[in-house]
């Protein structure tokens, strides 16, 4: 049996069929459910299917100093407006397996529990990367509080979806960064 992969093409999604390889295939569901998860931290208790998919495909910009000056800001609704059955398939499951979620699929609203236990389990299941860049955005110098305890604290902030959306914000600048750095280091050594 294949697993279905998905790559950002302009404005399209394309599927393409996977081998048999339960590293990959655990690795694309894993990214698939910390993007649900971030995305249900930034949105309200109650939002359509079309704003989670937005929220998701924004997680990919969500650094991108590009977006800010210049770029067309409507680029991420190009991307989901025509795609939204792919994305249902790509999160159809997700959504209905997850307990947190009331997910009606016939009018494409969901609900999630907004509630500061809700919250902290999200939290909790956020990539590590993620959460150590929420407590360093948290934690004040010379506190050094461990990570659990500052997720524990921002699960009952009433800000904790602009949080994320900032620890999201960093990351995507820090590893862009990086990776432009790791770039320029290449082409130097291969010019």
């Amino acid at each position: 049996m294949n697993c279905p992969g998905y790559i950002w093409a302009r404005t399209e999604v394309k599927i393409l069929a996977m081998d048999e390889n339960v590293i990959l295939r655990s690795a694309l569901d894993k990214n698939l459910k910390s993007a649900v998860t971030t995305a249900f931290l930034m949105l309200p208790e109650s939002f359509s299917e079309e704003d989670l998919f937005i929220e998701i495909a924004g997680l990919s910009y969500s650094g991108d100093f590009r977006m800010v000056v210049g770029e067309e800001k409507s680029k991420v609704l190009n991307i989901v407006k025509p795609n939204v059955a792919h994305f249902r398939e790509l999160y159809g499951s997700i959504l209905q397996e997850n307990p947190q979620v009331v997910y009606k699929t016939q009018q494409g609203r969901l609900e999630i529990d907004k509630s500061p236990e809700g919250q902290f389990t999200q939290l909790m299941t956020l990539p590590k990367t993620l959460q150590q860049q929420i407590n360093h955005i948290m934690d004040p110098p010379g506190k050094n509080r461990d990570v659990e305890e500052t997720l524990f604290q921002l699960a009952h902030d009433p800000d904790c979806g602009d949080v994320v959306r900032l620890g999201m914000k960093k990351s995507m600048i820090y590893s862009s960064l990086k990776l432009h750095k790791m770039w320029k280091g290449w082409l130097r050594k291969t010019s």
